[in-house]
């Protein structure tokens, strides 16, 4: 009996398998998928985005002959680059029970977070973590170290400055300095070419002395609205800027005092020396909607014990600061809110550049699931989900330095990669892990989500990563592991404070 060739073509024919989690392929096809490239422009699509190793190859429809080693359907899906996490820290302890590296990367590649910008944890360690992650040893996020400077004698800072560049800094954390201490720092790093980025407290610097000394980001917003005040901010007579509870409740009452000519001033000084700003809006939501903040729904599975004891309010906790925590002082970081995203979208409008960074690990954030709530408040300051994304990647990419080679879905470009179950410029929330209900007919479905995160070519499977996820927190639960040493940066004595 004869066969037809087409039956004989089509039995001889062998689909390529799907990507296998954490391992890198020879090729990777990911077929008629709409693209998101991070440099502003539309989606493109639906096209074919080709892998080869670790790095894109081409972004057009491949030749029909031509066979892979994986293939990925992208119907009805799109792909981004991979996500910039421009303030993340590196934790292996929270509240005294330790958290394992793996629960925090999982979890940080499960919401498309290929890149992480740490600033301010426990430097020796992070440097064998970075190695780890470049080599592939770690299912992990890239790393680069910003190491943690506070406020000193000008000559001791800039030793410092050295010996942190000579142990391999990418870059410096710096936080509350004096006005020569600053100049001491940021002259040494410029001199060495490591980039700066500050945390501001109430201080005598402001954002002015960060222009003026050619920074390259600051962090949160302290340094802002404090240069646009009109002598200096109000504080009761009781007030004690080392009691938390003072100082956050007064921080939500500081844009309000900014004049607002001066700070349109302050921001074109900003846009002019080119200072980047990382504001971390997800950070401090808590303090507008202590509630929500409580009660989110990943939380029940999700939530490891170290964060869920460090979240409890406690003043020996940084950020730990909910006592007392009143409807009234929700009011005034409602209007902080206001102002503070306002300004922003007039900096960015001024042509600034705004990053987008988490600071999790404090304040009820969990890692990852506090940067896409991050997109989520650019969004509602008045930035379209194009220009969130671009925010979130190649504006990242040219911050650390790596825009040649990272943040965008192109040609030559290392492939870092996420593919989103739908379109995520119709609803941020898709890119959940947990995933998002959508409207199907005037029926709820639950849909969306991240299902690969390509990091350096490695595939890593979002569901695969949220279930272990799971297991770590069920099994910590059951038996928490006390931390072999709690405090210093590593336990996150000093991110996400200031005024």
């Amino acid at each position: 009996m004869l066969i037809a060739p087409f039956v004989v073509n089509l039995l001889l024919a062998q689909a390529p398998p799907p990507p296998t989690h954490g391992v890198r392929a020879e090729s990777l096809l990911i077929r008629d998928v709409m693209v998101i490239r991070g440099n502003g422009t539309p989606p493109l699509g639906p096209t074919d985005v080709l892998v080869r190793g670790n790095t894109i190859e081409q972004v057009e429809r491949a030749k029909p002959d031509e066979r892979f080693a994986t293939v990925i359907d992208g119907k009805g899906k799109y792909l981004l680059p991979g996500f910039f996490n421009l303030h993340g820290h590196i934790q292996e302890e929270r509240g005294g029970i330790a958290i394992e590296n793996e629960y925090q990367f999982n979890l940080w590649l499960a919401c498309g977070i290929t890149s992480v910008r740490d600033v301010g944890s426990e430097f020796d360690r992070s440097l064998e973590l970075r190695q780890q992650s470049r080599d592939g040893a770690i299912a992990a996020p890239r790393f680069w170290l910003y190491p943690f400077l506070n406020n000193g004698k000008p000559d001791e800072l800039r030793a410092k400055v050295r010996e942190l560049k000579g142990r391999g800094a990418d870059g410096l954390k710096l936080f509350s300095m004096d006005r020569d201490a600053l100049d001491a720092v940021v002259g040494e790093a410029k001199n060495l070419g490591l980039p700066t980025t500050i945390h501001m407290g109430v201080e005598e610097t402001t954002v002015l002395d960060c222009a003026r000394l050619g920074m390259t980001s600051i962090e949160h917003w302290y340094g802002v609205p404090d240069a646009a005040l009109l002598g200096l901010q109000h504080f009761p007579p009781d007030f004690s800027y080392s009691n938390e509870v003072d100082r956050f409740r007064y921080a939500g009452r500081l844009w309000r005092e900014a004049d607002p000519e001066k700070l349109d001033q302050v921001l074109q000084a900003m846009v002019d020396a080119k200072l980047a700003w990382d504001p971390t809006l997800a950070i401090y939501e808590a303090s507008r909607d202590l509630t929500r903040a409580q009660n989110q729904p990943w939380f029940r599975d999700h939530l490891h014990p170290g964060l869920a004891k460090f979240f409890e309010p406690n003043l020996d906790s940084h950020g730990s600061y909910f006592i007392g925590w009143s409807a009234t002082d929700e009011a005034y970081w409602r209007e902080n809110y206001r102002i503070w995203m306002a300004a922003v979208k007039r900096f960015a409008d001024l042509g600034g550049t705004v990053t987008c960074g988490e600071d999790a690990g404090f304040i009820y954030e969990m890692y990852g699931f506090g940067y896409l709530r991050e997109l989520e408040l650019h969004e509602e300051a008045g930035f379209t989900p194009l220009e969130v994304f671009t925010q979130a990647t190649v504006s990242g990419a040219r911050i650390v330095g790596v825009d040649a080679t990272l943040g965008r879905v192109r040609a030559g470009h290392l492939a870092d990669l996420v593919l989103v179950n739908g379109n995520p410029l119709d609803n941020l929330r898709l890119l959940y892990p947990t995933g998002a209900d959508i409207n199907v007919d005037g029926r709820p479905v639950h849909a969306g989500g991240i299902e690969w995160t390509i990091k350096d070519g490695i595939p890593y499977h979002g569901p695969t990563l949220m279930e272990r996820v799971r297991a770590i927190v069920a099994e910590a639960r059951r038996a928490p592991k006390p931390a072999a040493a709690v405090g210093g940066a590593a336990a996150g004595s000093c991110c996400a404070g200031g005024s």
